[in-house]
């Protein structure tokens, strides 16, 4: 029994030592929903994959940039890329409650970053998890 009781209290440790503040309160990837402006035919392409028509909704990394492109027949391709933002005070309060593990963890999985809603309007903040990218389509004027 005593085994037992030793071997959870050193897996619920090892688990809550392994998660930092970023992982916790953020995760290593948020939901995002790209958003074809007055377009609701476009498909939507992210980072070379078709991920839907209009409107999708769909879980993206953290740590990477999108790569967002549009397409309708007789209009010219749109691209965009919306870039990632360091997520400074989320990566001090990890340093400061969880240390050197803590930095490494938020950098290793990803949870430091977050889309760039600061200084791109096009991306807006719904919540920690959740942002909204719109995609200006106005060279296609179908």
């Amino acid at each position: 029994m005593k085994k037992r009781i030793s071997l959870l209290a050193i897996t619920l440790a090892g688990a809550t030592l392994m998660s930092s503040c970023g992982v916790m309160f953020g995760g290593s990837k948020y939901n995002g929903t790209i958003i074809a402006k007055d377009h609701p035919n476009a498909e939507i392409f992210v980072n070379g994959q078709k991920l839907g028509v209009g409107q999708v909704t769909s879980l993206f990394p953290r740590d990477k940039t999108l790569f967002v492109e549009l397409k309708q027949d007789g209009c010219p391709n749109k691209a965009q890329n919306f870039d990632k933002r360091f997520r400074t005070g989320n990566f001090i309060w990890s340093f400061l409650s969880w240390g050197v593990i803590g930095m490494a963890v938020d950098l290793g999985t990803g949870a430091s970053y977050k889309p760039d809603h600061v200084t791109n309007p096009s991306v807006k903040k719904n919540s920690i998890k959740d942002f909204t990218f719109l995609v200006d389509y106005s060279e296609c004027k179908k």
